[in-house]
């Protein structure tokens, strides 16, 4: 489950051109369902997914997950939720890198190297052994149906296979949490479907998976469980369906 409470994100904070991105907003997102993040471009719904992430602080409002409490090792013991705002940064690291898979609008692949190397990129700082986490890269690889194009650089790629790259890639440290940003701006509506079609299995694997969209195939879904309209940075409750 992920708590907000108050949530306010504010740019250039007391300077004439202040910009606030979020507007105290509190949620509860359950987990192991599709939670779609709606609203036009400047909503604040990525803003929103980012501090979810991990991968920015709000500038007020707090923030809890749970099942997290063993990235924090002076968490108090049998404590069901993590406050994440105010915890150091090595620990958000840590956090972010065992808890949430990112898939990017843009894919974020690193071009030069190899399919194979981009979805192993994210499970080099864990420690784990080369060998263990390349055979999970391969095994994702093949659930995706491009093990084929292990070798390939990711720059010689269709749309649709970079983006199964990048979901493979998301997956690999095996995070509870997927954060995916406008994950169809870019793909044609078969494609779009199908990305609809993978996030449903990865929700039946016990998996939470948050998007940010204005696609009407990501947010009419019938595999959505919740719909949270944004506007402005705020939360428009009269709009958004459980």
């Amino acid at each position: 489950m992920i708590e907000l409470s108050r949530i306010t994100k504010s740019f250039n904070s007391g300077k004439p051109n202040q910009f606030t991105a979020v507007d105290n907003v509190s949620l509860v997102i359950n987990p192991a369902q599709i939670t779609v993040f709606k609203g036009p471009s400047g909503s604040g719904k990525t803003s929103l997914l980012t501090m979810i992430g991990c991968m920015a602080r709000p500038t007020s409002g707090r923030i809890f997950l749970r099942g997290v409490a063993a990235a924090v090792p002076f968490q108090q013991e049998g404590a069901e939720s993590v406050e994440i705002t105010s915890l150091p940064e090595r620990f958000l690291n840590e956090i972010r890198r065992s808890t949430f898979g990112f898939i990017f609008q843009q894919f974020n692949l690193v071009k030069g190297i190899s399919s194979l190397e981009n979805v192993m990129l994210p499970a080099y700082p864990t420690g784990e052994g080369r060998a263990l986490f390349r055979a999970r890269a391969l095994n994702l690889m093949e659930q995706f149906s491009i093990s084929r194009l292990a070798g390939q650089q990711v720059e010689l790629l269709s749309g649709g296979e970079l983006q199964r790259v990048a979901i493979a890639r998301a997956l690999i440290n095996n995070p509870a949490i997927i954060v995916a940003d406008e994950p169809t701006a870019h793909l044609d509506s078969k494609l779009s479907q199908e990305f609809m079609e993978i996030a449903g299995r990865l929700k039946g694997e016990g998996k939470s998976v948050l998007i940010a969209s204005h696609d009407p195939i990501v947010f009419d879904s019938p595999l959505v469980d919740s719909l949270i309209e944004m506007r402005d940075g705020a939360v428009d409750a009269s709009r958004g369906r459980r």
